[in-house]
């Protein structure tokens, strides 16, 4: 979350017109509502004041082609305003693999940022004092280890864990369901995901151990239906899984975190945000009993929908991403990226991305949509809708409970075909001009196909490759085996993981040969049919 607003949360909001500004508006304004901003069960914000007090966090989703390269990035978005990074790693480091491998072959610094040891970590926030900036990590199955690499470079920076926020995906049931960049089979990875929420909450209290994403689930083809209600039965499975460990639930629930989509139906999507925030905090209290407020707060980031940028008239994409941008600030989302418009093409460029930025920027500091909390709560059609998606995503939950809950459903594949059927659905519409889509299907045009795009030099990864042996070269063997030895005998045993990963990497031992280890006890995943 971004620094204190100047304005305060008492002071006088006005209009231009000099019309003052409430808190929060009700239906009624000659009384107040029972529910309020700030008070269970949160449909109308998590805060009492939401951005009067704080704005959500401006992040920019970024990483490619090298760990100095991205690092370059990360500070360019930086001087540009954003108040929080988000790294994106490539497909070798999301799958536990080092660059010199055989199967990252051609996909080294492609779709984001390679990490094979504690040395690309480094490299990647050099000159970033980590006490000082909120970082996520789009990360999964190697979630505990680039969580491991990035404490290790705070503790060369001298910085006490206690100190550092930031957020790890670590949702790897939505990888079976939606994405796919799993390692092991889905027990040992929720062993690997309770192991980071109980060994976090002694020693990383302020860090958000999950981020249990809808965002894949949508991009997938679901519906924002089916978005909400599966990313809701993923949060129940892992605290259950929880609980099953040991944990008391107000001991890990306040750090728990969201992650979803925004689409272009702007009014469904202001409603889910709304309605998922009301189901979390009912789930949180009845379902689980929790006692502790923030157990019940549903705080999620949001990211505008990729899936809806288009090849063609690439510009028009400025205009999807402020809907997608104005629906969950609307929404009261906690932190946000906004998409850039070339995306469709190809990573990011410099300039796109701060277009990206600046429309958050915009919002934030010249729309006045700040200036109350949830200023379309008591509007007769979202209220409807969020009433609608409560009630439609409930029933999906209880359907999954009926199947012995969301593990279950996934391995029978229910979740899968339910987001395959949607995505169908609407292909279909658009292939038969039932649903428009400016650009291709309709108000089409001639292009200048020239529309620059970055690339990135296929002669980094020989230098990765090189980076990595050098590595490996140049640590103590003998210790380094050592720690990869205590990390297979306390996934053998049962023991918190947590520890054994972070003396490993801070023995140059590399992502691909701790995933190599736990693939070793806890074997791999491959999917049925």
């Amino acid at each position: 979350m971004s620094e204190q607003r100047e304005s305060g949360t008492d002071d006088k909001v006005m209009t231009t017109s000099g019309i003052v500004m409430k808190r929060f508006h009700t239906k009624d304004e000659e009384r107040d509502e029972a529910e309020t901003p700030g008070t269970y069960p949160y449909t109308r914000g998590i805060y009492p004041s939401m951005y009067r007090g704080r704005l959500w966090t401006m992040r920019q989703y970024a990483g490619f082609s090298t760990a100095v390269e991205s690092n370059r990035r990360y500070k360019y978005l930086l001087e540009q305003g954003t108040t929080g990074l988000s790294v994106a790693f490539d497909l070798p480091t999301q799958i536990g693999y080092d660059s010199d491998h055989p199967l990252a072959c051609g996909e080294v610094g492609r779709v984001g940022v390679p990490i094979d040891s504690l040395v690309d970590m480094e490299t990647l926030f050099e000159g970033i004092p980590l006490e000082r900036v909120s970082t996520s990590m789009t990360i999964n199955a190697t979630a505990a280890t680039l969580l491991a690499l990035y404490l290790a470079v705070a503790r060369r920076q001298g910085i006490e864990f206690s100190r550092l926020n930031g957020t790890i995906q670590n949702d790897i049931l939505k990888e079976y369901i939606a994405r796919g960049t799993w390692i092991y089979p889905p027990r040992p990875s929720l062993r690997l995901i309770t192991d980071i929420f109980a060994w976090c909450a002694e020693e990383v209290p302020n860090w958000n151990t999950i981020s249990i994403s809808g965002y894949h689930i949508r991009e997938a083809g679901s519906s924002a239906v089916q978005e909400v209600a599966f990313t809701l039965a993923d949060g129940i499975a892992y605290v259950e899984a929880a609980l099953s460990a040991g944990l008391p639930v107000d001991h890990f629930a306040p750090r728990l975190a969201f992650f979803f989509n925004s689409h272009n139906n702007f009014l469904e999507e202001v409603a889910k945000f709304r309605a998922a925030r009301r189901m979390w905090a009912k789930i949180m209290r009845e379902r689980f009993g929790a006692r502790d407020p923030k157990s019940t707060m549903l705080r999620f980031h949001t990211q505008t929908a990729g899936s809806t940028l288009t090849a063609q008239q690439p510009e028009v994409n400025i205009v999807r991403t402020t809907i997608q941008a104005l629906a969950a600030v609307l929404g009261g989302t906690q932190s946000l990226h906004t998409n850039a418009m070339d995306e469709a093409l190809s990573l990011p460029t410099e300039e796109a991305a701060r277009i990206a930025l600046r429309t958050q920027q915009v919002i934030a500091h010249e729309s006045g949509l700040v200036e109350t909390a949830d200023p379309l709560g008591g509007a007769g059609a979202i209220e409807y809708l969020t009433n609608e998606i409560e009630r439609l995503a409930f029933d999906y939950i209880e359907r999954i409970d009926a199947m012995g809950g969301m593990l279950a459903a996934i391995e029978a594949g229910y979740v899968q075909r339910e987001i395959e059927r949607s995505a169908f659905e609407y292909q279909r519409s658009i292939e038969t001009g039932q649903s428009i889509v400016v650009g291709v299907n309709r108000f089409q045009i001639e292009e200048d196909s020239d529309i620059p795009t970055l690339r990135i030099d296929p002669a980094i990864e020989a230098a990765q490759v090189a980076r990595v042996r050098e590595v490996r070269a140049s640590r103590n063997t003998a210790t380094t085996a050592q720690s990869l030895a205590q990390v297979e005998q306390a996934a053998r045993d049962g023991a918190n993981l947590m520890p054994h990963i972070l003396r490993a990497v801070e023995t140059l031992a590399t992502v691909g040969e701790i995933a190599d280890t736990l693939r070793g006890v806890f074997g791999e995943y491959h999917e049925v049919g």
